[in-house]
């Protein structure tokens, strides 16, 4: 978990919302006078540049565990070769990006860094979202219909509206899908806090949204789905726990399934004072949400791990509804890392949750347990170096947005945020639980990288005790260079793909898989090659940033009917940026088969 301000900036503060007209249109004066005059970009940025109110420090409470490792600790995996061959490589076309999100909604949008990726795929269609909008595809990559804005699909306002004043929307972030094999439906998630609508504060109250679609063929019309609202604020009011120092934020909502059951995680931070709370487990009985029906179980409120609090407990899904464990009347499992002092760590955890079946009822009676596993080392990474390249945005000095005489301090390169080592998305398919996150590591030949850990974990639950068992787990590292947000699908198998951005001093931001299964992972392969630096506002001093730049906080895999696995990642395609965009990324979104 990251620590001091670090998550919460990377949600609202430094993923800095960019107001819109200006940037749809923005205009090039020609010199006044001189020909050596700076090019001036007539944005206001009063209105053009608005970063919401920043929510306090937040850190997740240091702990002294022996089990912790020395900085001298830090994993020296040996490199894994780059290919120049795309194995298995089906499809691979440019998903979502900035552009898009920022012209959704006509234009009343802000614009958003990081993207963080969502992607699912059931019947004949494939649902991609990012911050802040969604589409639908076909198997084939084409697109089915147009870009639509979360604000308007889950809320139904606007991020913004630019009149004078301008009227404030609901802040949405974080979407995660999940395609249901035996239901037949899609499952839709964001967090979303209440804003005034004339200042854009925050007003205290959060929620997790949930949308369910009525059929397996949904559009982007939200009159196809059940979309419900789960409150967050934790305050004590509205039938919610009265948790310390709330109104809270339920950050980055995760999910999962199993047969009888739809499980969020949330991460709960005080929304105006410092201070972390801890994970909250929800569940849900997922057959009654398909039909309208909310039935919904607080399972777990802040449980705690070792000795310290439980952090984004990331539930699994499946494939199939083969792969679904029916014992101890139903059980779903997560996973979750322990590094809580944000340095290294040998130990993962292990969570079931059993009598899953009597989520159905009226009186459901779940518990959820956890064991401690140890583990490989895995520690916080540091931020990643990319290749130089234009980079337009740094190059235009402030006084090309402002129209101040003289020459003021050019930006230099941003680096790319490696945020944290939280567990990244976890799958149970042939039996085991299939994760990874990223990790500082210690290439052959370079300073410390953003590598990645995975794990392969062989989980048993009894109605009273929970297990498991690492069964495999290593490492993806190149020499003097970053790979980072894993993500992994695995058909039922056991054949799995993983995704992740391959950054350094020789690449671009570029989208990256590897083939893995039991016996570990392959040759790294490049099916998205980045064609410019990352070149965004949030990571430029004169934007509010520090020189790093968000990256997106997670990618997608996820593997189909037909054993093919897809995944979703962040990229530079160098289709479009400044002007008139203030940030250039996008996602590439590709189908592997194992």
């Amino acid at each position: 978990m990251r620590t001091s301000k670090a998550r919460l900036r990377m949600l609202l503060a430094v993923a800095v919302c960019l107001t819109a007209a200006a940037i749809a249109a923005v205009s090039v004066d020609a010199p006044a006078q001189a020909a050596a005059a700076p090019t001036v970009y007539n944005i206001d940025l009063s209105t053009e540049f608005r970063r919401p109110r920043e929510i306090g420090g937040k850190a997740v409470p240091n702990s002294q565990s022996a089990a912790h490792v020395p900085a001298a600790g830090v994993p020296r995996p040996a490199s894994t070769p780059v290919s120049g061959d795309t194995p298995g490589l089906g499809l691979s076309v440019d998903g979502l990006n900035l552009r898009d999100q920022r012209t959704a909604d006509n234009g009343n949008q802000f614009s958003l860094e990081p993207p963080d990726q969502a992607l699912c795929v059931g019947g004949d269609r494939v649902l991609e979202s990012v911050n802040d909008v969604m589409r639908f595809r076909g198997l084939g990559g084409e697109t089915l219909g147009g870009v639509q804005s979360l604000n308007k699909f889950f809320i139904g306002d606007s991020a913004i509206i630019r009149s004078t004043p301008p009227v404030y929307g609901a802040f949405v972030s974080d979407p995660k899908c999940y395609y249901d094999p035996a239901l037949g439906r899609f499952f839709f998630t964001v967090l979303s806090l209440d804003r005034d609508a004339a200042t854009g504060d925050f007003t205290g109250r959060t929620d997790v949204r949930i949308a369910v679609s009525r059929t397996s063929t949904p559009t982007t019309d939200p009159a196809g789905w059940f979309i419900y609202r789960i409150d967050t604020t934790n305050d004590g009011s509205n039938g919610t726990p009265a948790n310390p120092d709330c109104p809270c934020l339920g950050d980055q909502p995760l999910i999962g399934a199993d047969a009888y059951g739809f499980y969020v995680t949330t991460n709960e931070f005080p929304l105006f004072v410092d201070g972390f709370n801890g994970a909250i487990v929800y569940a849900f009985d997922k057959a009654a949400l398909t039909t309208g029906t909310l039935r919904m179980t607080l399972v777990a409120n802040r449980p705690a791990l070792a000795e310290g609090p439980g952090y984004s407990i990331q539930p699994a899904t499946s494939p199939a509804a083969s792969e679904w464990d029916t014992s101890n009347n139903g059980t779903a499992y997560f996973l979750s890392a322990l590094d809580f002092d944000a340095t290294l760590d040998n130990r993962i955890a292990t969570w079931a949750l059993t009598n899953t079946q009597s989520l159905t009822t009226a009186t459901p009676r779940v518990t959820l347990r956890n064991a401690v596993l140890p583990s490989q080392v895995y520690g916080q990474p540091p931020d990643a170096e990319q290749r130089d390249g234009p980079t337009p945005l740094a190059d235009a000095t402030p006084n090309a947005f402002t129209g101040k005489p003289g020459n003021g301090p050019r930006e230099h390169l941003n680096l790319l945020a490696g945020n944290d080592d939280r567990m990244q998305q976890v799958v149970l398919a042939d039996d085991k639980l299939w994760s990874g996150l990223n990790t500082a590591v210690k290439t052959e030949n370079g300073n410390v990288n953003v590598g990645i850990a995975w794990f392969i974990v062989d989980p048993t639950a009894t109605a009273t005790t929970v297990s498991g068992t690492i069964v495999n787990q290593g490492y993806v590292a190149v020499n003097r260079q970053n790979v980072m947000y894993p993500a992994i699908g695995v058909n039922t198998a056991g054949e799995g793909v993983m995704t992740f951005t391959l950054v350094g001093r020789d690449y671009y931001p570029s989208a990256a898989y590897t083939p893995i299964d039991a016996g570990g992972t392959g040759a790294i392969s490049i099916a998205g090659a980045g064609a410019a630096p990352a070149d965004g506002f949030s990571g430029y001093r004169f934007f509010g940033g520090s020189g790093t730049e968000r990256w997106g906080d997670y990618s997608a895999a996820v593997a189909d009917a037909s054993g093919n696995v897809w995944l979703a990642t962040e990229y530079i395609p160098g289709t479009f940026g400044f002007p008139p965009f203030l940030a250039n990324w996008g996602t590439r979104i590709m189908r592997v088969t194992p």
